[in-house]
């Protein structure tokens, strides 16, 4: 056995290199199975972030989809499912899927070159989205969710979605003026979703949202009056499911300022000559988030409510039974809805039910409603994605683990065989370098339990000089309303095998712990978390884990806001790196999309009534006090959180004559997509940790860094 080499933390030498965790931002999402087919979306960092659909049979992959053609939805700018697969009449293959340019509802069928449009071009470009596609029950439509975006004049106040009731009306008539940019029309990511890519074109003002009907036979293509609406009136709209022959409709609905966590209805409407009829809530309310309706026979379905304090799983019936609850368990079976399309749980062929469930990390496991029975199964993978698929006795998912990439990953509930079909990581570098995680529930101010996950530095060729203690960096995730597992990802390992060692805090806020875990930021955004943060750099100085002068934070969107607030209200961080982090809110609040235009309400409080929390809780207004040097990371192109929110920390950061880095990404939008950044981003990040934190990362220059 080799000697270790004695070097300094943050020293060691690393296989795992800026362009290795690159080629690992290969995003796989989405699959769907029937019978020996699997379906799901690849979304790939050397094409530029394209998202493809790759069909799996015998044994053989198939990439449906050739560039330029790329299938992102845009809706709520967070997209999610993109696509959907069609038998047609004669046993055919077809794929309806979003294309991400035009945003236009396309068909792509067996044996034929070239898509062919379903929708009509809007006038505003891309104004048109659609998303969460399911078949209609006659099989000659798309039942999907569709956002419109109009064109306003320039002195037009911030948009404001159509419609503010709880209820909303559904069926009317055909859509008005998706010709023309004025009716209902139709967001990528790290499965999921706040952290991930959004997509880079600028908003417009004045939104609206439906469920429409859009033929399958290309006739809306020109014909902006084909594509029926089916259901109006809500802001936002998830999850449209027709039962089993096709009587009823199911959908979610909520409204501004809620976002869908806070609180949606699940609601049911009778199907009547193609129009939906009749609509009422069978679940949730103005403080219950209930979510993904699932058709269990055509008198009741399926609904998950966290009205107990967790999501759990409820059967409610259609002619007003109380709900009845399946397994109270304080536990979460779903996770919150960024993106749409996913299922956190699903049907298999003899009435059991393919479930996610934990405190945490989500395990696969199945439900028997007959015995009140839930069984894990055995899997080597810990987590799994809200994207669950079945046919039958086959379960198809995304699941990881720590020393597993995310996969996609196919059981047989009969036989237990498990399959990893594919991998975003093709090949994993030795396992003796990646850091093995340890779940703690540290303490936090008042006692209130902080949930983290630490990563040690570790690598088999180096060790560090006898009483020498390492860098840590507090990994602060994005949301807030999100959550960080500990599925294998090459970014920690990108550290933790140089010798730097990673916390990642499930701050007050993080889904994954309950309703009142996910409550404890309403209105503390930007003092819990940045307090939760704070607590979990302490106990690795309190336990002797960690160097109390080497500790450094990040983190990415909400996570860069959190990183901001910290060092510009505390002096217990030695470095802090921003990716598209907010600085300023109520510019904020101003520029952002439509989906978290009043997201802050619930985070800060509303508008007008709260502008001094805004104020004294905004990190620019605070940059005098910046307690380290800052490295900020911004993408051009990004809709969410605006290139000046990095700019004008910059500018206030050179006046103050605090060191900084601005780096800045043309084509770049909210989550890095190109490999090219990726690569830049990390080096420049390590090579700021070793002149800040005081070590010398190998075969990396020294970062300029500017001084006023």
């Amino acid at each position: 056995m080799t000697a270790r080499a004695t070097l300094p933390y943050g020293s060691w030498p690393s296989p795992i290199s800026a362009a290795d965790v690159a080629r690992a931002r290969l995003r796989l999402s989405f699959p769907t199975v029937a019978g020996n087919d699997v379906w799901w979306q690849e979304t790939r960092p050397e094409e530029g972030g394209r998202t493809t659909v790759i069909h799996l049979k015998g044994g053989h992959r198939t990439e449906l989809l050739q560039a330029p053609w790329d299938a992102r939805t845009r809706v709520h700018e967070y997209g999610g499912r993109s696509y959907l697969t069609v038998r047609g009449e004669g046993g055919g293959l077809s794929v309806v899927f979003a294309n991400y340019e035009d945003q236009r509802l396309h068909r792509l069928d067996e044996g034929d070159p070239k898509p062919y449009p379903l929708t009509p071009e809007p006038a505003v470009p891309a104004g048109l989205r659609y998303a969460d596609f399911v078949l209609s029950p006659d099989g000659t439509e798309i039942w999907c969710v569709c956002e419109g975006h109009i064109a306003a004049p320039q002195e037009a106040p911030q948009a404001t979605s159509a419609g503010t009731s709880t209820g909303g009306d559904a069926g009317t008539s055909a859509s008005t003026g998706a010709g023309t940019g004025t009716g209902t029309g139709e967001s990528g990511t790290d499965g999921a979703g706040p952290e991930g890519g959004v997509d880079d074109k600028p908003a417009t003002l004045g939104i609206r949202r439906a469920i429409v009907a859009v033929p399958l036979d290309g006739s809306a293509a020109d014909n902006a009056g084909a594509i029926r609406e089916l259901v109006t009136g809500a802001d936002f709209y998830a999850s449209p499911s027709p039962s089993p022959s096709g009587g009823h409709l199911a959908w979610v609905q909520w409204n501004h300022p809620r976002m869908p966590w806070d609180g949606t209805e699940v609601r049911v409407a009778a199907i009547e000559n193609g129009t939906a009829v009749a609509p009422r809530t069978v679940k949730g309310g103005l403080t219950e988030s209930a979510l993904a309706p699932l058709w269990r026979d055509d008198q009741s379905l399926y609904v998950i409510s966290d009205w107990p304090g967790w999501w759990n799983i409820y059967q409610v019936g259609l002619h007003g039974e109380s709900p009845q609850a399946q397994y109270p368990a304080e536990e979460e079976f779903a996770g919150p809805l960024w993106q749409l399309g996913g299922m956190p749980y699903a049907l298999l062929g003899d009435g059991r039910l393919a479930v996610l469930h934990g405190e945490g990390n989500l395990r696969l496991g199945v439900y028997d409603p007959e015995t009140l029975e839930l069984v894990d199964l055995e899997v080597p993978y810990e987590h799994w994605q809200t994207q669950l698929s079945t046919d039958g006795t086959t379960i198809v998912g995304i699941a990881g683990g720590p020393d597993l990439p995310t996969s996609v990953v196919r059981v047989d509930t009969t036989t237990g065989r498990v399959e990893g079909l594919r991998r975003e990581l093709a090949e994993l570098p030795d396992v003796a370098y990646l850091s093995r995680p340890r779940a703690e529930q540290l303490e936090g101010p008042f006692g209130r339990p902080v949930h983290a996950y630490i990563y040690p530095p570790t690598n088999p060729e180096a060790a560090a000089p006898e009483g020498e203690l390492p860098p840590y960096v507090v990994f602060v995730h994005g949301g807030p309303t999100g959550r960080v597992s500990t599925v294998l990802d090459l970014e920690r390992a990108f550290f933790t095998s140089r010798g730097i060692g990673v916390v990642d805090v499930n701050y007050g806020g993080s889904t994954g712990y309950g309703r009142a875990y996910r409550e404890r930021l309403r209105r503390q955004w930007g003092i819990v978390d940045v307090e939760d943060a704070v607590a979990a750099a302490q106990a690795l100085v309190d336990g002797g884990i960690a160097d109390p002068s080497r500790l450094a934070i990040r983190g990415g969107s909400a996570g860069g806001w959190t990183t901001l607030a910290a060092i510009t209200q505390t002096d217990v961080f030695k470095a802090a790196t921003s990716y598209f982090g907010i600085s300023d809110l109520q510019s904020f609040v101003k520029a952002t999309h439509d989906f978290e235009s009043r997201y802050l309400f619930g985070l800060i409080g509303p508008l007008p009534g709260f502008e001094r929390a805004y104020e004294e809780r905004s990190p620019l207004n605070n940059a005098d006090r910046t307690a380290c040097p800052v490295l900020l990371l911004q993408g051009l192109n990004d809709p969410v959180v605006p290139p000046d929110q990095s700019e004008r920390f910059a500018v206030a950061l050179a006046a103050k004559k605090t060191p900084y880095a601005y780096l800045t990404f043309e084509g770049e939008s909210h989550g890095f997509r190109r490999a090219d950044t990726v690569i830049r981003c990390l080096e420049s990040e390590l090579a700021f940790y070793g002149q800040t934190l005081g070590f010398k990362p190998r075969g990396l220059a020294p970062i300029d860094l500017t001084v006023g």
